[in-house]
């Protein structure tokens, strides 16, 4: 992950929030994984929630914040039944976390619940990687990457028909004078515009835009990844 543009996505969301007038308040996010991102929004002011699924990734984040000294709460929950104890300005969801959602019941019911929980035209703010990434990026391909601690291979495996993008993923990790070896394997799913706008109208969320989140344009044929921005619409 340390590839990952995290300083680029926090300022992305900033300038999002600025634009709706939320500059400070609370903010969740979805899939928060190590804490990254709402380590650094919370750096800007924010308070910050952040709801993960695996305990693994929340222990990271919880060593983070005890480095840092950001007040931020972690919740070991699944997105598609997360609870809070009440709303809040924005929740956003980045890094493709909603891409495992494989379901179209499921992300209208992450909506749902996002739409739910947020202030009165309070912002719902994520990304999806795209059929294009999954197909000519990802596809049937095979990515490794070596350190002097650790090795991954990374197997790619695109089915078209159902938008599945399944990948294993093999870690050795170093321990010592020897490496341990493990497997995960992934499930994620393309979902088209014409899909997330049905799953935001189902939510009743209000939809306020999408475009390419590498470029900030609009959104192109070969775009890899959407950034969308809905609105608590009131129902």
């Amino acid at each position: 992950m340390d590839n990952v543009p995290y300083d680029i996505w926090c300022e992305q969301t900033l300038s999002i929030l600025n634009t709706y007038g939320i500059s400070s308040g609370i903010i969740a996010e979805l899939g928060c994984g190590t804490g990254a991102l709402a380590e650094r929004l919370a750096a800007k002011g924010f308070d910050m929630i952040g709801i993960d699924n695996s305990e693994e990734m929340l222990m990271e984040a919880v060593r983070k914040r005890e480095e840092s000294g950001h007040d931020i709460l972690y919740l070991c929950q699944d997105m598609r039944e997360f609870e809070l104890f009440g709303t809040c300005r924005a929740i956003i969801s980045r890094c493709d976390s909603l891409n495992y959602i494989t379901e179209m019941k499921d992300l209208t019911e992450v909506f749902r619940l996002v739409n739910n929980y947020l202030d009165p035209k309070g912002l719902f703010i994520f990304d999806l990687k795209t059929e294009f990434m999954y197909r000519n990026i990802l596809g049937q391909n095979v990515f490794t990457r070596s350190t002097d601690d650790a090795t991954y291979v990374w197997d790619n495996y695109y089915d078209e028909e159902t938008g599945i993008n399944e990948y294993d993923l093999t870690l050795f990790i170093r321990e010592g004078k020897l490496f341990r070896r493990s497997i995960e394997t992934h499930q994620q799913r393309a979902y088209s515009i014409d899909e997330v706008k049905q799953a935001a109208a189902a939510a009743g969320l209000k939809w306020l835009g999408i475009w390419d989140a590498d470029t900030e344009e609009e959104v192109t044929e070969d775009t890899a990844r959407y950034l969308a921005v809905l609105q608590e619409n009131g129902k």
